[in-house]
């Protein structure tokens, strides 16, 4: 009967992350949309403008990881994962102002209160994941919460595309063409309020989800089994090398997977297409990521290591890279889209790797880890400065294959420096 509770209690621990998970997808990709979306509704003149929308979103997390940390330490993991949700509920209601009025600089405060809730929830959420069972099916379990994070990050640019962006095209030249100055106004102005209803429906529903997980069943990690036999005669989260540079491996990572995610569509237009065959782009990418979670969920432990599943991942993203320099147009954004698998199985592998070992650290550790987040907001931005030197090609593969290397570098030695086994 105590397994059978156990099982249960284990599978609803799960099932809760999951929708989490599920949550942290829908808003986190929906970036990919809000950024050929802002760029044409609040008149943005760059590329670099256009991007700042992943640089507000992911700062958050650097500037506010370690302050998670804490505040989970007073709250436990639970309650500091509903505080998370209900700061992202009140980042989406700011869109609406930041609509009514069209300022762009309300929509980057919005986005960077729900990258603020965001971190509460992953520094929460992913030392749970892997603390919940053992460490050596962590990246499974993580793969499993990746399937439901890039299942609706798939959906989400979807149904945002549908609600904010049809008829994209038709509305882009009616706003370059027009000399009447108040009908180019008119027009933006309506543009820009598409998106208070879908940002007002999200807004209710992270309220409605913080209310939930608050009286919801979930078990908080008591401090004693986060404490391991190796951390046992540590007394610094800085006898952790390889945590340390787990953190460097995450900001790299973050970085390409929002390359391949969210900066596509800049990509793609820059090398030709549409913005209406733009638009879709983010979702190409993220259902080849949900392939190598599921890929990842049937084959580690079992079958692969993490760290041999980082070093497969890594030589692939360098070779889709490669392939994207070499080819034209559409074949080369194939090749960028092909990234989501090159990335699936690289937060599932590079986080408890980078965990393991760190015993009472794990809070604070997790902290560092979520700050290497930030590499989603740096990347990009070197990236647009590179792009404005360079054609939209050379400078991807400049900026992204470096990333992949050092990648490889930590799946092969990186992750056993300072470690004790």
């Amino acid at each position: 009967m105590a397994n059978s509770s156990r099982s249960s209690g284990y599978a609803l621990s799960i099932a809760i992350i999951g929708g989490l998970f599920f949550i942290f997808g829908f808003i986190t990709w929906l970036n990919g949309t809000l950024i050929p979306f802002l760029k044409l509704a609040c008149s943005l003149t760059t590329d670099a403008q256009a991007l700042l929308v992943t640089a507000a979103f992911y700062m958050a997390y650097f500037f506010l990881a370690l302050p998670s940390s804490l505040i989970i330490e007073r709250t436990g993991f639970k309650n500091g994962m509903s505080l998370g949700l209900a700061i992202m509920a009140f980042g989406a209601l700011l869109f609406i102002p930041a609509a009514l009025y069209r300022t762009f600089s309300i929509f980057l405060t919005g986005l960077f209160v729900q990258g603020m809730g965001l971190s509460l929830l992953q520094t929460a959420s992913n030392p749970y994941v892997c603390a919940i069972g053992p460490i050596e099916s962590a990246a499974s379990r993580i793969s499993i919460m990746g399937i439901c994070n890039k299942v609706a990050g798939a959906i989400s640019p979807l149904v945002l595309g549908a609600l904010v962006l049809h008829g994209a095209n038709e509305i882009e030249m009616k706003i370059t063409t027009t000399t009447d100055l108040v009908m180019r106004e008119n027009l933006l102005q309506e543009l820009a309020q598409r998106i208070i209803v879908p940002y007002a429906v999200i807004a209710f529903a992270l309220l409605f989800l913080a209310i939930l997980i608050r009286y919801s069943p979930l078990q908080d990690i008591e401090e004693e089994e986060e404490v391991v036999t190796n951390s046992a005669q540590k007394t610094s989260i800085f006898q952790f090398p390889y945590l340390f540079l787990g953190a460097i491996c995450l900001f790299l990572y973050v970085g390409v997977e929002v390359m391949a995610g969210d900066v596509i569509t800049i990509y793609g237009k820059a090398i030709g297409l549409s913005l209406d065959e733009t638009k879709n782009l983010t979702s190409l990418t993220l259902r080849a990521m949900v392939v190598g979670y599921i890929i990842g969920i049937f084959l580690i432990p079992k079958y692969l290591k993490q760290e041999k599943a980082l070093t497969i991942c890594a030589i692939l993203g360098v070779l889709f890279v490669t392939l994207a320099y070499f080819t034209e147009a559409k074949t080369s954004i194939i090749f960028v889209a092909l990234l989501g698998l090159a990335n699936s199985l690289m937060w599932p592998a590079i986080f408890p790797l980078a965990i393991d070992g760190v015993g009472k650290f794990t809070k604070v550790g997790s902290a560092i880890l979520i700050m290497g987040i930030s590499g989603g907001a740096v990347i990009p931005q070197v990236y647009a400065v590179a792009a404005t030197y360079l054609s939209p090609q050379p400078a991807f593969a400049l900026i992204v294959i470096p990333c992949y290397a050092y990648i490889l570098f930590y799946a092969v030695k990186g992750n056993r420096i300072g470690k004790h086994t």
